[in-house]
């Protein structure tokens, strides 16, 4: 018997439970069946046009993203939207839509789990427990650095290790980093959490020019790598993850599903 939608979702429950994910959010299935079969999944970051158009082109039957398709209720499906156009276009090529969003970075091991560890990360702890979760999910880490690093070397490292053509830096580039808080995609709303952490800079994304006041004052650092870098390096993550859990679920049922990243995604932002 072939796999399905219902499969897969599954498997995604157990490695990011969506009653992890942040009450305003809106994860799991967004279009499609559950009854769907599925031979092939891509993972990417955004259910855009060209990413959905690129998934149906190419016969696969699941999409998995990070950011959801669908964020507040529709009042009505209109096909020559954006929304409504990939809504049909997938409900035509039977390709499902599911995204696992603020589940996937509240999960130990999910996103925020992959920064930390990619920037080079020890000792990890949760930066804002949401009070419906236990003590190991939450938003955001706090990690120590294997030695003490200035600020500004240390943002060139970032700037290296994750590829970047820029970083943006707020603070005393020569201030001493030995323990940074970070939280992928936009960590503005953090900012309390990092001032009360007992890190001496912050690594997010989406850093607003009070953030960065509030930090000079307060003599600590921001490093901003933007919201497309601090979440992109998940898809990969997610594509092991995922393939190692079917491959034993294969074992045991015998359904075999493969599992592929979207390479094509770009930062919507350019650099002029």
């Amino acid at each position: 018997m072939p796999a399905t939608i219902a499969d897969i979702i599954k498997a995604m429950e157990a490695l990011a439970p969506s009653c992890l994910a942040e009450e305003w959010d809106n994860v799991g299935l967004q279009v499609g069946q559950k009854n769907w079969p599925v031979q092939t999944v891509w993972i990417a970051l955004d259910p855009a046009p060209d990413v959905v158009a690129a998934a149906c082109s190419n016969g696969i039957d699941l999409l998995i993203t990070h950011h959801p398709l669908i964020f507040n209720p529709l009042r009505s499906i209109d096909f020559s939207t954006p929304v409504g156009s990939i809504i049909h276009m997938a409900g035509e090529h039977q390709t499902g839509i599911f995204a696992a969003h603020t589940n996937l970075d509240n999960v130990i091991g999910g996103t925020n789990d992959a920064l930390a560890y990619r920037i080079g990360l020890d000792n990890l702890k949760i930066l804002s427990n949401d009070k419906r979760l236990d003590g190991n999910h939450g938003l955001g880490r706090v990690g120590e650095l294997d030695k003490s690093k200035e600020l500004a070397s240390f943002a060139l490292e970032i700037k290296e290790k994750l590829g970047l053509k820029f970083v943006k830096v707020a603070g005393k580039h020569n201030l001493l980093v030995n323990k940074v808080a970070v939280c992928a995609g936009s960590g503005s709303s953090l900012m309390d959490d990092f001032f009360s952490s007992g890190a001496q800079v912050y690594i997010s994304g989406d850093l607003r020019y009070h953030d960065a006041r509030a930090t000079e004052a307060a003599d600590f650092g921001l490093i901003d790598i933007g919201h497309f870098a601090s979440e992109h390096l998940i898809v990969d993550v997610l594509v092991e993850r995922l393939a190692e859990h079917l491959c034993k679920i294969l074992l045991e049922t015998g359904i075999d599903v493969k599992v592929e990243a979207y390479k094509l995604e770009k930062d919507p932002f350019t650099i002029l």
